[in-house]
């Protein structure tokens, strides 16, 4: 309220959009006039899911004032969105592509522009939009109030808060452990070749209405889908390379019971709000801690209970370790009955029994060891100037 620039970082279903929005709305009301209207908040979001998702919560807080919002998004047609300006907004939720080309050919202007707020930053950047959110910026006074909000503060956010964002209180409500902590999880390893067939499985032994299913790759997502309709499992998919129409009635099918399972790719879900989601199953292992974070955190929302199950192939044990260790979690592997593993396991190194010596901390047994190597190396040292001799 005070017009500082902010970065605002919260887990998943705790309510970062209500969290900006209602300062804004009341901020806003005391500036909108009803005849006059110019864009004066600018939110820009990653994906079109997200569009929808921020701008019904606007509209939604906004029933009794007299502001107007429009969503500026690829995937609807342009000459309605045009139109829809024309007559007057206020707020304009909008990906960046698409705004980037209104701004270029004039449809749209961002001189009144006094909020610009970025939410899902660390996706925006990840998904290489860096360049257009610059020219948006460019298109906006230089005199506004920045707001930057993700799930976590990555060294990436930190970068785009240093470069955007001027003196910003940092709010910072939980870290990403919390989300994954109340929340039960459970992994199965399972070879590479059945890794479908156990995923079929779980599903239909669950018992629950609602799966959400995430792999790494949109080919993944296709050939898990044809799977799962052979298995006559009431399947809905999600990617990158379904159109705007495709994404919203599998979301649609899925929200409304329709289908069991939605399966997809961690940007295409970006924005997903499934309330009171029981279930998400890792297919793939994601790359990164924030993104199992992420995929996490559309369970277990609002206090709701929540689970999630992680599939680990042979290649999955080291990262999965590595993702444990970073959100401090120790998750029991277990092996389903009758998915028992024929792929070839990494070799573990076997522990070193301790003497009873050692035990009782009458040896330091590291000392012992760097002793032996430096009494070792000295003798080959020996050895070798006694040849040359």
């Amino acid at each position: 309220m005070k017009g500082a620039d902010v970065l605002g970082a919260s887990k998943s279903g705790t309510g970062k959009t209500a969290a900006y929005v209602l300062p804004l709305l009341h901020k806003l009301q005391k500036l909108v006039k009803k005849d006059s209207k110019v864009v004066r908040a600018l939110i820009i979001v990653p994906t079109i899911e997200l569009a929808d998702q921020v701008s019904r919560s606007i509209v939604n807080f906004s029933k009794y004032l007299e502001i107007q919002t429009v969503k500026v998004q690829g995937g609807s047609k342009k000459i309605e969105q045009i139109a829809r300006i024309k007559q007057g907004v206020d707020i304009v939720v909008a990906t960046p592509g698409r705004l980037q080309d209104f701004i270029n050919h004039k449809k749209i202007t961002l001189e009144h522009v006094n909020t610009v707020i970025l939410d899902e930053a660390d996706t925006m950047l990840d998904l290489g939009f860096l360049t257009e959110i610059k020219a948006i910026l460019k298109a906006c006074p230089a005199q506004k109030q920045m707001m930057c909000f993700s799930a976590t503060i990555s060294q990436n956010i930190k970068k785009l808060a240093k470069e955007f964002l001027r003196d910003p209180a940092i709010v910072e409500v939980s870290n990403r452990r919390d989300v994954v902590n109340v929340i039960k999880h459970r992994a199965y390893k399972v070879d590479k070749k059945r890794k479908a067939e156990l995923a079929a499985k779980l599903v239909k032994d669950l018992g629950v209405g609602q799966v959400l299913i995430f792999v790494n790759k949109k080919e993944t997502a296709n050939k898990l889908f044809e799977y799962f309709k052979a298995q006559e499992i009431w399947t809905s998919i999600i990617h990158g390379d379904i159109k705007r129409g495709g994404r919203a009635k599998a979301l649609r099918l899925f929200k409304s019971g329709k289908s069991q399972v939605l399966i997809a790719t961690d940007i295409a879900a970006r924005g997903i709000d499934i309330p009171e989601l029981p279930m998400v199953i890792n297919y793939d292992l994601p790359k990164l801690t924030d993104d199992f974070t992420h995929r996490a955190g559309r369970t277990g929302r609002a206090n709701h209970k929540g689970g999630v199950i992680t599939l680990l192939t042979i290649d999955d044990y080291h990262p999965f370790s590595t993702i444990e260790k970073h959100l401090k979690l120790n998750i029991k592997r277990e092996i389903m009955k009758g998915f028992e593993i024929s792929d070839k396991q990494p070799r573990q190194a076997r522990p070193r029994k301790k003497s009873l010596r050692e035990k009782k901390g009458y040896i330091d047994y590291d000392k012992k060891r760097k002793f032996s190597h430096a009494v070792q190396k000295k003798k080959r040292e020996e050895e070798k100037k006694r040849k040359k001799k």
